[in-house]
């Protein structure tokens, strides 16, 4: 009876060592938080489904990644309490790297950047806003970048500008033309593009890809895009993905999915599909 016993208990122990690597290789779940409420970043469908960009390319990187993850919407002025708050466990939401974000959380190498410019309607005495098209970078070239802001400050004076709350456009305007304009912030970007329409603001505030994703939309023909693109800077190093500050082997594992993504030429296939132009950060 004993040898017996002592066979059942070292098959027991074999079949645990066999089951304890498999174990150890199960994919690690994460819990991503969007907006759905960003063209072309991301975006909710009538039927209440997820899509976009970001939709998209979290698929991409969890799957190079060897992560189990779900997405869901979530108010993005409430992303970063809730992300430490352990309700997500991640954030792609067009999110862009600044310094006061990068303070609260931690941020993966960035997948994309557009710049930041205005919109307004057409017939808008601000409708040939100079340097349209053109880019300026608060980074690379701050004098340059600072020197257009001069350009822009007696063109927008008085004027009410408005912005989504909690974004880098909002922060842009508090540092450069507070005083100036009246900043106007709203929930979501689509909320601001109504008030536009309607003639509540004189023009808004957005990334270029929202903004000329936006204005092709049906019922949107009277948008303009107009003025010049802000980089860098207060405006960010581009858009990444938030993760709490312990999280740093998460990070190391979506760095490694984005430098691949990049190098196959996924992320910017996926930028010209959405945004109509390469996105990816180099």
């Amino acid at each position: 009876m004993k040898t017996i016993a002592k066979l059942f208990a070292l098959a027991a122990l074999g079949a645990a060592a066999f089951a304890a690597p498999v174990l150890a290789q199960a994919p690690q779940k994460v819990r991503i938080a969007t907006e759905g409420a960003f063209r072309p970043w991301n975006w909710t469908e009538a039927n209440g489904t997820l899509a976009g960009f970001e939709i998209d390319l979290y698929k991409d990187l969890c799957k190079r990644a060897n992560l189990d993850c779900s997405i869901e919407a979530q108010a993005f002025d409430g992303m970063i309490p809730a992300l430490n708050a352990g309700k997500f466990d991640a954030i792609m939401a067009g999110m862009s790297v600044t310094p006061k974000r990068e303070e609260a959380i931690l941020f993966s190498t960035p997948y994309g950047s557009t710049g930041q410019t205005f919109a307004v309607i057409k017939g808008s005495p601000l409708a040939d806003l100079p340097d349209t098209g053109k880019v300026f970078h608060l980074g690379n070239d701050e004098a340059g970048a600072l020197a257009e802001i001069e350009k822009l400050k007696p063109l927008l004076k008085g004027k009410i500008i408005g912005v989504q709350t909690s974004t880098i456009n909002g922060a842009f305007l508090e540092k450069y033309f507070k005083g100036l304009v009246e900043i106007r912030e709203y929930k979501t970007t689509e909320q601001h593009d109504l008030d536009l329409a309607a003639g509540r603001v004189d023009l808004i505030m957005a990334s270029m890809a929202y903004l000329s994703t936006v204005s092709k939309k049906a019922g949107n023909e009277d948008m303009v895009v107009v003025g010049p693109r802000f980089q860098g800077g207060i405006v960010g190093k581009g858009s990444a993905i938030g993760l709490r500050k312990s999280d740093t082997e998460l990070k190391a594992k979506f760095d490694k999915a984005i430098a691949e993504a990049n190098a196959d030429g996924t992320i910017k296939t996926l930028g010209e599909k959405y945004f109509g132009f390469d996105v990816s950060v180099r």
